[in-house]
């Protein structure tokens, strides 16, 4: 049996969640005995970052050839060369000018994403059918409208949310226009089966799915027990530390450096650690040079072994807007650190129990108080970090595994008999 994976965009060269996600499935149908294959759009010259078995086939089906009109970007010179500041302004004024002509000649925006998009489905199609998969499974319903805009497959469709599903199709979190939204709501009649990580999710799927729907939650590898962090140990220095994309419109990173530059000077022999790389990086780096924290506070960069580096601190900090999961801090979770994130957040208030491993905060004041108490008791770190390690073991690759493979067999079982 094939199976074809379709991550549309970012899978080549993508560090993210949903592309270590993509990736783990893939070596977990290929165990099982299946074919895979993983297709994308991109146009980019790269290769999957995450480690992928050798009979895992990766395709970009990119052509430049491929009609797309497109919008000129505009850009806002935020400098202070007068010269470049008049030739960027003109390009602005051009830009504009352009692009007001370009929609009214595609008959409005709706037209022109459409008629784009439609030239991209083509292209699938082309290439779905010379590969003549037995399965798809889409790993967002971004890639599902993608294949499916114009076309009809009979061949089984599953998605994978690696998110709120809401935040895969709504306005929820901004930049949707309306026809964006009305289309990827439609998609979800194309499914015959979703995923999603937790059973509160059931609630943010649109009544345009009808297919079946399955929870199952992201794996965290295992550890050895010797691996838990010991918060009895004596240390020179403790450490908090927050692993994620530098992205302060979601990870909002730049609230941790807030909050710790206010404890900085009772807790000297602290530090605060982040891993990870982003559009925001300029930002937060700006932000400890202007608190006087650059010997206090660290942009370490990416790791590919998140779990090493969140094995030598004391507390890990998490105060996103929002999360599909928290693949971070899940794995924080199993070697035994206690967490702090937002009660209003998604996916890590799934995560975490309020006083049991760690703790939900209502806003920043809260943050800074919950983790003033963190790092003025050991016993409390160990007993909650303990806590969340025991939570956090039933979220293993073997029901990853189990729960695929099961939602594979229903949904061919389903559409053979329908």
């Amino acid at each position: 049996m094939k199976i074809l994976l379709i991550q549309h965009l970012y899978f080549l060269n993508g560090i993210g969640g949903t592309e270590k996600i993509c990736s783990l499935l893939a070596n977990v149908l290929i165990s099982s005995g299946f074919q895979v294959e993983i297709a994308t759009n991109d146009n980019v010259i790269g290769k999957a970052v995450f480690p992928l078995d050798k009979n895992v086939r990766v395709t970009n089906i990119y052509d430049a050839s491929l009609e797309q009109i497109e919008e000129i970007p505009i850009y806002n010179y935020r400098g202070r060369n007068l010269l470049l500041w008049i030739k960027y302004k003109l390009m602005k004024k051009y830009a504009k000018l352009y692009n007001r002509r370009l929609i009214r000649r595609m008959g409005g925006e709706e037209k022109l994403y459409q008629h784009n998009l439609r030239n991209r489905a083509i292209a699938w199609k082309r290439y779905i059918d010379r590969l003549k998969p037995d399965l798809i499974i889409t790993m967002s319903i971004g890639s599902l409208l993608e294949i499916t805009f114009g076309n009809t497959f009979s061949i089984p469709i599953l998605n994978s949310v690696n998110g709120r599903p809401d935040y895969d199709y709504s306005n929820v979190l901004g930049g949707r226009k309306p026809y964006m939204v009305e289309l990827l709501t439609n998609c979800f009649n194309k499914l015959d089966g979703i995923q999603i990580l937790f059973d509160s999710y059931r609630e943010f799927l649109p009544s345009t799915f009808t297919g079946i729907c399955r929870v199952i939650t992201n794996p965290i590898p295992r550890v050895a027990d010797t691996d838990l962090v010991k918060h009895s140990n004596e240390k020179a220095r403790c450490k908090i530390v927050h692993i994620g994309r530098l992205d302060t419109e979601c990870k909002q990173q730049h609230i941790a450096i807030g909050i710790f530059g206010k404890l900085a000077k009772k807790y000297p022999t602290w530090d605060l650690e982040f891993w990870g790389t982003g559009v925001d990086f300029e930002r937060l780096n700006l932000q400890i040079v202007n608190l006087e924290l650059s010997d206090r506070v660290f942009l370490r960069g990416f790791t590919d072994n998140p779990i090493e580096k969140i094995k030598g601190a004391d507390i890990f900090i998490f105060p996103s807007k929002y999360e599909g999961f928290g693949l971070a801090l899940a794995e924080a979770m199993l070697v035994a650190l206690p967490s702090i994130g937002f009660i209003t957040c998604s996916g890590v208030n799934e995560l975490i129990k309020h006083g049991e491993n760690g703790f939900l905060a209502k806003d920043n004041i809260e943050m800074e108080h919950y983790l003033k108490q963190l790092m003025d008791n050991p016993s409390l770190r160990q007993r909650m970090g303990l806590t969340g390690n025991r939570m956090i073991k039933d979220y293993s690759l073997e029901n990853m595994a189990a729960g695929w493979l099961a939602l594979i067999r229903d949904v061919i079982k389903t559409k053979s008999n329908g």
